[in-house]
């Protein structure tokens, strides 16, 4: 008992935990939000340009997305958030004279995240068939009106569960800004509850901050596999009272 006890105040101590949320709300919530949603913006922007020089028929846009996305993939993404941040962090501040790291580290996060967005974007446009181009281009569009209106939504359309799972990623890889150092009012989820658990010596904080985060990543995933079973059963036709009684009476003769 006196183990389980233990355990007990050390993970579930709730007047540790309800110390923390009140700020977490407030501030890492927030916080979090912004570095994530804001990786993501810039981060589909860069990807979708990758995914068009990665399907272009010069070698060379090819070869300048494959080399980018090959690297921003096999790095591990602390040592580049600390690459980024801590190696540009001078030169930001001498040409600015702002000690703010929220602007290197949506870069950092916008940068890894392209790489995986450019992937997804190239895949989703690639699967469109290939008739859709040929389709549109006999239909007197250039080249790039039927990429640009035709091929690329449909492409995009694709892979929306794939992109809601790179935001989920994106959410959980904002826990990492910590290294660069933050002010009390710019810690997002993890560091507020890190911070705590130093403080305190109980990890019951650290319960409370991974709890925030299954809340936000918990409803992500079920929206994910919503999406998927959407686009591949598609949407539930509703039938009429007649059509619905004729479609029994057919199966009940089968």
């Amino acid at each position: 008992m006196d183990v389980l006890e233990q355990l007990g105040k050390t993970f579930f101590d709730w007047d540790a935990m309800g110390a923390v949320v009140p700020e977490m709300l407030t501030v890492g919530l927030p916080n979090t939000l912004i570095l994530a949603i804001s990786s993501a913006i810039f981060g589909c922007i860069l990807g979708m340009i990758l995914a068009v020089m990665g399907i272009s028929r010069n070698p060379i846009p090819r070869w300048i997305a494959r080399v980018y996305t090959d690297i921003f993939r096999g790095l591990p993404a602390i040592l580049t958030i600390l690459l980024i941040g801590l190696g540009l962090g001078p030169v930001v501040r001498m040409l600015t004279g702002s000690t703010n790291p929220y602007p290197l580290a949506i870069f950092a996060l916008s940068l890894m995240a392209a790489a995986y967005i450019g992937e997804i974007f190239r895949s989703g446009i690639q699967s469109v068939e290939k008739g859709q181009l040929e389709a549109s281009r006999a239909l007197g569009f250039s080249y790039v009106s039927s990429m640009s209106l035709v091929v690329i939504p449909q492409g995009i359309r694709r892979v929306l569960p794939a992109l809601v799972n790179q935001l989920i990623s994106l959410i959980k890889d904002s826990s990492l800004i910590y290294m660069l150092g933050l002010l009390t009012s710019q810690r997002e989820i993890f560091r507020i509850g890190n911070d705590a658990a130093a403080n305190t010596g109980n990890l019951s904080p650290l319960i409370a901050a991974g709890a925030l985060y299954l809340c936000l990543t918990i409803p992500l995933t079920h929206l994910v596999n919503f999406m998927d079973k959407r686009m591949r059963e598609g949407r539930a036709q509703k039938l009429d009272p007649d059509e619905a009684a004729a479609v029994i009476g057919k199966g009940a003769q089968a």
